[in-house]
């Protein structure tokens, strides 16, 4: 490990797909084609510790903090709130949900 602390980037594996050690399954896998946030700090780590199939998952996750808290992506006070919640989904003690948040059932 260089004077940096942060390892480099993995290489390829054999299908041609840049891999990462992903940090939500513990485990190597695909990783996403490009940094979310180009030039926020937060993006760099997301490209570099997060699988393709974890970040699906975040993507759901926010659609539902965007829905049950009504939130205009339009202000800096929701920008930084989706913020926090992906550092702490990806890199804290994980997800929570609203507290009034009850799943909607399935149909049978």
């Amino acid at each position: 490990m260089g004077c940096g602390g942060s390892m480099p980037p993995r290489q390829e594996d054999l299908t041609g797909k840049r891999t990462v050690m992903c940090v939500k399954f513990g485990k190597e896998m695909v990783g996403l084609d490009e940094a979310p946030f180009d030039g926020h700090p937060l993006g760099q780590r997301i490209y570099e510790n997060v699988s393709k199939e974890a970040w699906r998952m975040w993507v759901e996750h926010m659609k539902m903090l965007m829905n049950e808290y009504r939130l205009n992506l339009g202000t800096k006070e929701a920008q930084d709130f989706l913020l926090a919640q992906m550092e702490q989904y990806f890199f804290g003690e994980g997800a929570q949900l609203p507290p009034d948040f009850t799943p909607q059932k399935s149909k049978s």
